[in-house]
């Protein structure tokens, strides 16, 4: 029940390895929100877990091993979680950057290839935000939480003067 059938340092690599392969396949998956996953995408990530388990764990099956991937996997989480709000760069790999989904009253069709957006979605979502059609749209951009955020055509836009604080270094 406690002893390792392999390394501590094997179930680390394996451990690591799944993690990066999963980060940059889920990366590469799209943007969208946990609560906009589809039912294939459900199963697709549950097949995927139950794939790379044993993957992961080998021929180990004991607790300690368990033990050890688990700290793993949460101290990898928390150091790309450090990286990310220290690295702009790696933000913007672990990220990615908005889309411009619509433009003055207009799909932009590429970028709703690109980003494997339906029409009838984002209409869906344009109906959220109180909008009837594309038409009543200045822009619309699919940001990287895979939330959409629409700018109104008729619309004045306001501007505030930007209040920004600073301190001098003395």
């Amino acid at each position: 029940m406690w002893q390792l059938a392999i390394p501590v340092w094997q179930l680390v690599l394996r451990s690591a390895v799944i993690y990066v392969l999963l980060l940059l396949g889920l990366r590469l998956f799209g943007k969208r929100e946990v609560g906009q996953f589809t039912l294939f995408d459900l199963v697709l990530v549950l097949l995927v877990a139950n794939a790379v388990q044993p993957a992961i764990t080998g021929p180990d099956t004991s607790l300690t091993g368990g033990f050890v991937i688990t700290l793993t996997l949460f101290g990898l989480n928390a150091i790309v979680a450090v990286l990310r709000f220290r690295s702009p760069m790696m933000r913007r790999l672990t990220e990615g950057r908005a889309t411009v989904i619509a433009r003055d009253g207009e799909w932009i069709d590429a970028a709703l290839r690109h980003e494997g957006l339906e029409p009838e979605d984002c209409l869906m979502a344009l109906r959220e935000h109180g909008f009837a059609s594309v038409d009543d749209v200045a822009l619309a951009v699919l940001e990287t939480d895979g939330t959409i955020s629409v700018v109104p055509r008729d619309q004045d836009v306001r501007r505030g003067r930007r209040r920004v604080r600073s301190r001098r270094l003395q």
